[in-house]
């Protein structure tokens, strides 16, 4: 059986403009989806992807919205809706990506990240489930779920509940939605990183390579065409969820 034909539906992608959540709108695209460009303060980047994807052939809106705000973030699913008219698809990209450790880590922080990271991919979630009762829902976790980040404890926290949500949301919205998940690893360097960076942490991955954007939004295509798949996990990372690391990413 074929998979899945995405042709004519739209996407709500959480942090759409750059990086990972750009490269996921531009391969949606090429299936022929038209994208909701949210995005919190990259006005000008997610006019520019709006622009790059109507050149496809594809309609786009960006819409702007601060996910660690629950009225901002409460009204981005019927906000999107009434700009779009439907919607279909919903990946939670988004996510903020500070540095910590056990010994500086805060409530405030802590709090903070389950916000943004992890309550917020649910409720959108759950408004999505509510507002369409047919789709599919696709979460932005990391490869470290499966060892330990000591760099950024509150971060990786929140992506171990966003975790347990995926799977909760997968039995509590089916059958009308599936939820899923990718988990990237090393595929991008981190803000005031370059290649460089990739290269030199590619010998602790099996596969001895960093990934690139393209494979993850590949991933995210696949789940989306996927009719018989929910509450799964899937790693894009060469591998490296196999072993457990001491180190996060910013290693000495």
């Amino acid at each position: 059986m074929n998979a899945q034909s995405l042709r004519g539906m739209t996407a709500l992608i959480t942090g759409a403009a750059r990086r990972l959540g750009r490269a996921t709108a531009l391969a949606l695209a090429d299936e022929g989806v038209n994208i909701v460009i949210h995005h919190r303060a990259s006005a000008a980047e997610a006019r520019d992807l709006q622009r790059e994807l109507e050149a496809r052939g594809v309609r786009a809106w960006p819409l702007e919205a601060d996910l660690g705000h629950p009225r901002q973030c409460d009204a981005l699913v019927p906000r999107a809706l009434e700009a779009a008219g439907a919607l279909e698809i919903l990946v939670n990209n988004a996510a903020a990506f500070p540095a910590d450790t056990v010994d500086d880590l805060t409530r405030e922080r802590l709090l903070e990240m389950v916000e943004v990271n992890a309550w917020a991919p649910f409720a959108l979630g759950r408004s999505f489930a509510r507002a369409v009762k047919r789709g599919v829902v696709i979460n932005f976790l990391d490869t470290r779920l499966r060892g330990y980040d000591p760099a950024h404890v509150a971060y990786i926290m929140s992506k171990h509940l966003l975790e347990r949500f995926t799977r909760t949301m997968a039995l509590e919205f089916a059958p009308g939605v599936r939820v899923n998940a990718v988990a990237p690893g090393l595929i991008l360097p981190p803000a005031g990183k370059d290649e460089t960076y990739l290269d030199r942490l590619a010998a602790r991955v099996p596969l001895q390579r960093h990934g690139e954007p393209e494979q993850v939004a590949a991933a995210v295509v696949f789940l989306a065409q996927s009719e018989f798949i929910t509450g799964q996990v899937l790693y894009v990372d060469g591998g490296r969820h196999l072993a457990e690391y001491r180190y996060g990413p910013h290693p000495d």
